[in-house]
């Protein structure tokens, strides 16, 4: 019995200590974890933290908000990773050190470029007012005394007597409900927003902010606290460069796809090298049918292009005898002669395929690898032409696929806002007929893949109302990350090791 009791104490003592350390399932990320773990936690809480805030991302283009099946959607997503998805859950410890560690290794990873931060920053911001909005009002009123942003609540005699003022004022706010809602006043720096949207009532430099729109303020603050951070942390990065074990892992996420490898295919030696033109109209993503184009067109590619088309042809099924064919074929059709091509190209396609040099079995790029490195310069065809191309350019490639005009604003509206790969997934949905793809799109390989099971019959889409409250627009359903699916470690070496391949790809 003494040992029992004992055994509970040391028990009690460890659960509070942990509710102490993260008293909130939600925080503003102010302090960084300080314990010891492996490099495989490390990876695996940033690998899933990366899928979430992918998740959120897509949800956000694709419905509103505010409605019940974005909230159903994402709840289920967090459970699904194991993050914290209720406040009122006490015994969510691991779940709330995984937030708090996988945060910061993001943040890490995500803070070397403008345009990483930026999304980094936006997805961040998308998941905390979700939460937020989650809290009880008790629980926003713990919350906000924690992170030091207890504003002050005006008097029940202050409110009468400014009534009809806080009524005028308060969009959607009756008498009555005024006399219900509790009243914050705040300073106006802080609910710039609001006052600049006429939604609040503003006297001698402060706001009259219903409890309601609090979540304005405290979203503006978090903001503006991780958009420094984000900027300190990127200065302190040449003392984690330093770090040989941390560096790759971090370069790795920033450019981290998610989804299955496509370096082995089932299908391998199935499609002939007639059956290429026609598929690249019916189920290549752009990128790939734009680098087809060039290569029929001027009977060559510059190294980029090459490496970028000739992994996703080994990735649909091309065998290697077909790829030297191929691409020979095409070649000596231009300004290189057979003699020229065995000598100076054949050798790199056979490294492709890991049967030269380091015998590395190479994957094909994902959508994040050919976003993110090796921007095409004049003369180039490959990389992301949502994310490379001239917008004026762009329209002009999808008016001669003859992609309706209500779509091609679609497309433009989603390259605008620095979604490329829902432009991509909108161009697909675009060109195969449907509203409701059902999956995310983040791999070229996957395109061609569920464009293929599209038109052999072998999936169904479900055509999606017109009239869907749910949507802001038809084209990203988005249910989840094919979360089944990690990265292997064998994808982190090839993308490291491809690095090397490049060097017998410069002949141009």
């Amino acid at each position: 019995m003494e040992f029992s009791s004992r055994a509970r104490q040391k028990h009690a003592r460890l659960a509070g200590d942990r509710r102490e350390q993260y008293p909130h399932s939600l925080q503003f990320y102010l302090e960084p974890p300080t314990e010891s773990i492996s490099l495989v936690e490390f990876e695996n809480f940033a690998i899933d933290r990366l899928k979430l805030l992918k998740v959120v991302e897509n949800l956000g283009v694709g419905y509103v908000r505010s409605t019940e099946t974005y909230k159903t959607k994402l709840e289920h997503e967090l459970r699904k990773l194991k993050f914290p998805y209720r406040a009122l859950a006490e015994d969510d410890y691991e779940a709330r050190r995984k937030d708090h560690i996988s945060h910061f290794i993001l943040r890490l990873a995500y803070c070397q470029s403008e345009d990483l931060r930026r999304w980094f920053l936006q997805q961040e911001m998308d998941l905390f007012r979700y939460r937020f909005n989650q809290l009880t009002d008790s629980l926003m009123q713990k919350f906000l005394e924690h992170v030091n942003l207890s504003f002050e609540a005006i008097s029940e005699d202050l409110k009468n007597e400014l009534t009809d003022e806080l009524c005028a004022s308060t969009p959607g706010f009756s008498l009555s409900k005024v006399k219900e809602q509790m009243f914050y006043k705040v300073g106006l720096a802080d609910a710039v927003d609001l006052f600049r949207a006429r939604r609040v009532f503003i006297k001698d430099g402060f706001a009259y902010v219903p409890f309601k729109e609090i979540d304005v303020i405290v979203l503006n603050n978090y903001r503006t606290k991780l958009s420094k951070a984000l900027a300190l942390t990127a200065r302190s990065l040449p003392s984690i460069q330093s770090d040989e074990r941390l560096q790759p892992l971090l370069n790795h996420l920033s450019h981290c796809y998610v989804g299955p490898d496509y370096s082995v295919q089932k299908n391998t030696g199935k499609i002939s090298l007639e059956q290429i033109d026609a598929l690249s109209v019916k189920s290549f993503p752009l990128c790939m049918r734009q680098l087809h184009r060039a290569l029929r067109d001027s009977h060559h590619l510059r190294h980029g292009g090459r490496m970028q088309y000739g992994l996703f042809l080994k990735g649909i099924g091309l065998t290697l005898e077909q790829a030297l064919e191929f691409w020979k074929k095409e070649f000596i059709r231009g300004k290189v002669d057979a003699d020229k091509f065995d000598k100076g190209y054949a050798y790199s396609i056979r490294h492709n395929y890991g049967k030269e040099g380091k015998r590395t079995d190479y994957t094909p790029y994902s959508c994040m690898k050919i976003i993110m490195s090796n921007p095409p310069s004049q003369g180039d065809y490959h990389g992301c032409p949502f994310r490379h191309s001239d917008p004026e350019l762009l329209k002009q490639k999808l008016q001669s696929y003859k992609i309706p005009p209500s779509g091609i604003t679609q497309i433009l509206d989603l390259v605008k806002g620095m979604h490329y790969q829902l432009a991509c997934q909108k161009y697909f949905e675009l060109t195969h007929d449907v509203d409701d793809i059902g999956f995310s799109l983040n791999h070229p390989n996957q395109y061609f893949s569920e464009s293929q099971k599209l038109l052999s019959g072998g999936r169904e889409l479900k055509k999606e109302l017109s009239n869907s409250g749910n949507f802001q627009q038809k084209n990203n359903s988005q249910e989840s990350m094919n979360s089944n699916s990690t990265p292997t470690s064998s994808n982190a070496t090839a993308d490291t090791e491809l690095e090397g391949l490049e060097a017998f790809f410069t002949e141009d």
